[in-house]
């Protein structure tokens, strides 16, 4: 997928939602030049590089495990889940932390960036033309003066990751 931004979309555990009446606040993040965001209400941490634990036979969008104060975090790298090119040896990634059916994942980005509040006016739904792996965790789209926001919802895309592991 070329220069598509992407922008995640979904409250509480990652669930799509209908747009609210005048805006919808995200917190901005950039995967391979790509800016996303998910919900302010669904994001419970960010955090900076961490140690993270490689788990035997896990599917390959699993970077493994860290703790979080006492809490196993699976963490699950967005680059490889949307099947792009992978992180440069000498850039760590940030953690996004999000709840998903009483979890708590770790969302491996390249940045986290500010809040952005997304116009509703804006939003619409996915284009026929979107490359199928985007479109597998996309909730739609918002177009902005300044390009294409694609919106993923953060329980696909945990959700799909959930599933290749079992």
């Amino acid at each position: 997928m070329s220069n598509v931004t992407a922008m995640t979309r979904g409250a509480g555990e990652g669930t799509a939602v209908a747009p609210a009446a005048s805006a919808s606040d995200v917190v901005s993040m950039t995967v391979a030049g790509q800016l996303f965001g998910i919900p302010v209400q669904a994001v419970q941490d960010v955090l900076g590089p961490q140690r993270i634990t490689r788990v035997p036979l896990a599917p390959g969008e699993v970077a493994g495990s860290l703790n979080l104060r006492g809490r196993i975090v699976t963490a699950i790298d967005v680059r490889r889940r949307l099947r792009l090119e992978p992180r440069p040896k000498d850039q760590p990634g940030m953690n996004v932390v999000v709840e998903s059916g009483g979890e708590l994942y770790s969302l491996i980005v390249d940045q986290v960036g500010e809040v952005l509040s997304l116009p509703v006016a804006s939003y619409e739904r996915n284009p026929a033309t979107l490359d199928p792996v985007w479109r597998e965790v996309s909730g739609g789209i918002h177009r902005l003066k300044e390009g294409l926001l694609l919106m993923v919802d953060v329980s696909r895309l945990i959700g799909a990751a959930k599933a290749e592991a079992a």
